[in-house]
């Protein structure tokens, strides 16, 4: 297993992740990216992960939805109830190969969006933002190509992307 990003305070356990604090979803700055990505990575490496939310989402919350659901979200139960019954392991994931990255996004049920990344540009800042980071940090036209994709969260000033990269797969990588 990878290490998991330090950011975020957790604790291996028999079952999985736990967390030792409610993360930021607030999307007000830095905090948002981080959880963002900590939850990407252990989505990654097929972790349980027990989390819970805080903040009120200043951004479509549908696009976390290929994350594992927090236990709990005060203020945001119906949104939570969403994020739950549209949950499913490798609904969005990425594929990295020589010069491009294709991308599977499953998130709307009854669809399959496949999208390979091999502008340059945008391949630059989706590999860049694998890592938060500033939005003056990265080229803007590429971003708000992403995020229109739904492939990054910008959000405080921030940008994270969001597809992690699958590596443990839960069937046979040939049927998917």
């Amino acid at each position: 297993m990878s290490a998991l990003p330090a950011e975020v305070p957790y604790r291996l356990t028999r079952r999985g992740v736990d967390v030792a604090q409610a993360l930021d979803l607030s999307g007000a700055g830095r905090a948002t990216a981080e959880a963002v990505r900590f939850l990407r990575e252990c989505e990654s490496q097929g972790l349980r992960v027990a989390w819970r939310a805080a903040g009120s989402p200043s951004y479509d919350l549908g696009v976390l939805r290929h994350l594992p659901p927090p236990l709990d979200m005060p203020g945001c139960e119906s949104e939570l109830a969403a994020w739950r019954a549209g949950y499913s392991y490798g609904s969005l994931h990425h594929r990295r190969g020589p010069g491009f990255v294709t991308v599977l996004d499953r998130r709307q049920r009854g669809t399959a969006v496949r999208l390979t990344l091999d502008h340059p540009g945008l391949l630059a800042a989706f590999l860049r933002l694998q890592e938060p980071a500033p939005l003056d940090a990265v080229d803007p036209e590429a971003v708000d190509l992403l995020v229109a994709e739904r492939l990054v969260l910008a959000a405080g000033g921030w940008a994270v992307a969001l597809p992690p990269r699958i590596r443990r797969w839960p069937v046979p990588c040939t049927a998917i």
